[in-house]
């Protein structure tokens, strides 16, 4: 039997990640910054938002192939699935070249950014972890 609390809050886990990943990339630019230099901070605010982007995408492009395979009412293209699947990678291409070709420092910073969601699942996970033994969900 299936708890509705605990399935309101697991549901709401792509959201919190989302969040969470604005707020360290909000945090930790400035502190960059102010440490490193505008060339790394830059680096990584630009892997933040490619990050960001490739997390988004990653989720349509797994709703749309869930739907596909579970052949729902209006059918996905296959093609455009694909498609989107690799524009994340041609994205974050695009992004080191550029990086790369301004400063080697910067593609550092831009490295970094691009583990953002790796930094937010770990706090979601931190963050379940304490609920699920504070609140017993």
């Amino acid at each position: 039997m299936a708890d509705p609390t605990s399935d309101s809050f697991y549901s709401g886990a792509l959201a919190r990640i989302s969040y969470v990943m604005i707020a360290l990339a909000g945090i930790a630019t400035p502190a960059l910054w102010l440490r490193y230099g505008w060339r790394l901070a830059a680096g990584f605010a630009c892997g933040s938002i490619i990050a960001y982007f490739n997390f988004h995408w990653l989720e349509q492009v797994v709703n749309r192939f869930a739907e596909r395979v579970t052949q729902s009412s209006r059918p996905q293209s296959a093609k455009g699935i694909v498609l989107r699947f690799l524009a994340r990678y041609v994205l974050m291409a695009v992004g080191a070249y550029v990086i790369f070709t301004v400063s080697r420092a910067s593609l550092s910073g831009l490295l970094a950014g691009l583990f953002l969601p790796v930094a937010a699942i770990v706090c979601e996970a931190a963050y379940e972890a304490y609920v699920a033994l504070a609140r017993g969900i």
